[in-house]
């Protein structure tokens, strides 16, 4: 059964940095294309980042330039580095393997001074 955990959300001022990480078990990620999306609060789920195999990673045009999206296939793990964050980044942010099609179940982001 193909689990994926995130975990490093919170509560950050404007400006500010989170590191996400979504922990994957019972598949290698080794092979697999990743990525992250986030549903902000009365929208619908958007893609944020992508990362397939062997490649670089890819972010959508609305968070380029501050997110950075990366992988440790050894720890079977990625990762959303976010930083310059805006009120508008406020979001559930899922994991998702594509090849499986499995979801998180997602770690809150709020922006708020």
């Amino acid at each position: 059964q193909v689990q994926l955990v995130e975990s490093g959300g919170g509560l950050v001022q404007p400006g500010g940095s989170l590191r996400l990480s979504c922990v994957v078990s019972g598949v290698a990620i080794e092979r697999e294309t990743m990525a992250w999306y986030r549903r902000a609060p009365g929208r619908q789920r958007e893609l944020v980042a992508t990362y397939v195999p062997d490649g670089t990673p890819n972010t959508e045009d609305s968070v380029k330039g501050r997110f950075t999206m990366s992988r440790d296939n050894d720890k079977n793990t990625v990762y959303l580095q976010m930083n310059a964050l805006k009120p508008e980044d406020t979001a559930v942010y899922y994991c998702r393997i594509m090849g499986p099609g499995s979801w998180g179940r997602g770690t809150q982001v709020t922006v708020s001074s």
